[in-house]
């Protein structure tokens, strides 16, 4: 993983609402965005941002670029995804929600097979903060410190964050893994990032009680991550058999009579008690847990 302030980022979907809008924040910030992609408007500007027609077209115009944020439409992402690999971009921030999942498995086995860092779909981005911003968050919220936090709960991480800082306690490196079912990078991999990082003594995880993703994850930290770790889990107190899946999600497994059984909110629970992991009962309580993880 390589993120510095010197990245060369590409915006693709830059002529998006979302892309043209948080764009313009980034570059403000000091994002060191060197150019943006839409079908159509290649030769025109955004600001002083350069818009090529494609991928291939920007890095001839620019030289090489380490990450590409991508803000274009659900079913235009693995295109695009992929035409950022081909040409040679090695970091692939996907902040568009809803990829259909077999554009993500797809885009996963390419990302294998190049050496590919994807994060997302349904990113909030990354956040490194006092030195890079590549995303969507409220920047405003979050300022430098040594609690590492990994998000899969949108515009929540925002709030954690701002907990946090109001209790003193800055943030060495934020992810948003995504809100989708299928993502690039999961658990494990940030996991590993945030224990070897020399500036990150703590991990806050925001997510829901409710995936197989997160019960992966209590195990992994259980089994090899040692440096403290608080859970939020938003809608813990929900009613336990409820189903929270999206609307076209649940309408498709009652008519195949595929409706999974599995109690993931029971099963997560146990495995945190069983590893001793610190859950966090409401977002006040995380700045709790985090001086008393450090002993402060």
């Amino acid at each position: 993983m390589k993120w510095t302030p010197a990245n060369k980022v590409l915006i693709q979907g830059i002529s998006d609402p979302f892309g043209h809008h948080y764009s313009q924040r980034m570059k403000a910030h000091g994002t060191n965005i060197v150019g943006g992609v839409s079908s159509g408007l290649g030769g025109e500007t955004l600001g002083d941002t350069p818009i090529f027609n494609l991928v291939e077209e920007a890095v001839t115009g620019v030289g090489k670029i380490d990450t590409t944020i991508i803000f274009s439409p659900p079913f235009e992402v693995l295109d695009a995804a992929l035409e950022a690999i081909e040409a040679g971009i090695k970091q692939v921030i996907i902040v568009t929600p809803g990829v259909p999942p077999l554009d993500m498995v797809k885009l996963v086995q390419k990302a294998k097979i190049t050496g590919t860092l994807v994060l997302g779909s349904g990113s909030q981005g990354i956040i490194m903060p006092g030195r890079q911003w590549l995303g969507i968050d409220d920047i405003q919220k979050y300022q430098p410190g040594k609690v590492g936090m990994l998000n899969r709960s949108d515009r929540l991480g925002d709030d954690v964050a701002y907990h946090l800082t109001a209790a003193g306690f800055g943030q060495s490196l934020v992810v948003g893994l995504g809100s989708d079912g299928i993502l690039g990078s999961g658990y494990e991999y940030w996991l590993e990032v945030l224990e070897d990082d020399d500036e990150t003594e703590a991990i806050v995880i925001i997510s829901h009680p409710w995936g197989s993703i997160e019960l992966q994850a209590a195990e992994f930290i259980g089994a090899a991550i040692s440096k403290p770790v608080i859970f939020y889990l938003a809608g813990l107190s929900a009613p336990l058999h409820h189903n929270f899946d999206s609307a076209d999600v649940i309408i498709a497994g009652q008519l195949s009579y595929a409706v999974s059984t599995i109690n993931y909110q029971d099963n997560l629970v146990k495995t945190l008690e069983k590893h001793k992991i610190r859950v966090a009962k409401n977002l006040i309580q995380i700045p709790e847990l985090v001086k008393k993880a450090l002993k402060i």
